[in-house]
């Protein structure tokens, strides 16, 4: 099997937590090192590989993917940088900041040659595919209305600098929404028009930290929101039909278990517990159906394995730098739409 040589920019909790286990774990890629300023962290999980001094030191070495997964208000800098030395990338989300560098890097991307993938893994949580295939299936009848949650109670600030500074990168919006919004967009396709509430609830914070947005579409409405004083969540999926609606919590253990240090597998890693499973209360062939759903499994791997394949056969990106250009242009139209208290048109 060919080997992807990658490397990372840098070396936190992204690349140790939701990257580099994966690597490891394909065949079909090789860790050359990550870009490291002041904390030489790589070499305690991989003794063998590098750690570069500058971005321009790992890019002269014999990459052929790079992982964008620094602060958000750098990642079109760095991002550019990667492309035009002509190599691949995979950027974290927020793809960017703007709209407008979206759709710089997409262009950059394909008049070099190269594979330009956005990571928004959250695709491949189990939760989130149990409600694709309920979808997908049918069951609900035309959909009506849909509502995604992320939330969390945590009303203390982040102890990490530039996710509370005022930056282009910082707020909930940025961090969390890009989750929701690429989730939507993977259902549902670009809406016709946002409303947003953004706002800030946390004491002493400089960054939103609350977000509902409004997603209009012909003829159903999708509801996405986030904050940090959620004590008790309800459903975090909660679609209705015409025929029927499904609930389903937020349960994907995947982030949790990758946290402790466990690797992932193609067996049994991603499998949610059961009482985490989505109830669905639908018609179904002129009978009235109320059950408790399976939930099927996540998982990560399946992101880096379609990077592998967009890089070695010309496959499409799993998550293309199109996707990316839409989330942001939800991003911006949700800002615009909270600074004025007016819908929005995209």
């Amino acid at each position: 099997m060919d080997k992807i040589k990658t490397a990372f920019l840098s070396y936190g909790m992204s690349g140790k937590v939701f990257h580099a286990p994966f690597l490891a774990f394909h065949p079909g890629f090789e860790l050359l090192g990550s870009w490291e300023r002041s904390k030489k962290l790589i070499h305690h999980d991989f003794p063998e590989v590098k750690s570069y001094e500058s971005i321009e030191e790992l890019l002269e070495d014999d990459v052929d993917l790079v992982i964008v997964n620094t602060p958000v208000e750098t990642h079109y800098d760095y991002a550019k940088q990667v492309l035009l030395a002509g190599k691949h990338a995979i950027v974290e989300k927020a793809f960017t900041t703007t709209v407008a560098q979206a759709q710089e890097l997409a262009a950059i991307a394909k008049e070099k040659g190269v594979k330009l993938a956005v990571f928004q893994n959250r695709r491949w949580d189990s939760d989130f595919k149990t409600v694709q295939k309920i979808i997908s299936d049918k069951v609900l009848g035309d959909i009506v209305e849909a509502e995604f949650h992320f939330d969390r109670y945590n009303p203390l600030l982040s102890p990490k600098q530039h996710k509370e500074t005022v930056n282009s990168g910082a707020g909930i919006l940025k961090d969390l929404g890009p989750h929701l919004i690429d989730q939507a967009l993977c259902l549902f396709g670009l809406p016709q028009s946002v409303f947003a509430d953004i706002r800030i609830t946390r004491e002493h914070s400089l960054v939103d930290d609350y977000i509902d947005i409004l997603l209009y579409y012909s003829n159903f409405r999708v509801r996405l929101k986030a904050g940090f004083f959620v004590r008790e969540a309800i459903p975090a999926f909660v679609i209705h039909g015409k025929k029927g609606s499904f609930l389903k919590p937020r349960g994907d253990v995947q982030e949790d278990e990758l946290k402790l240090g466990n690797k992932p597998n193609l067996k049994t890693w991603g499998t949610e517990s059961i009482e985490k499973r989505g109830l669905l209360h639908t018609e179904i062939n002129g009978e009235i159906v109320q059950e408790i759903i399976p939930t099927l499994q996540g998982n990560y791997y399946d992101f880096f394995d379609g990077v592998y394949h967009s890089i070695i056969n010309d496959a499409i990106e799993p998550v293309s730098a199109q996707d990316g250009v839409q989330v942001m242009q939800i991003i911006e139209g949700a800002i615009q739409s909270s600074a004025q208290k007016k819908v929005i048109d995209l």
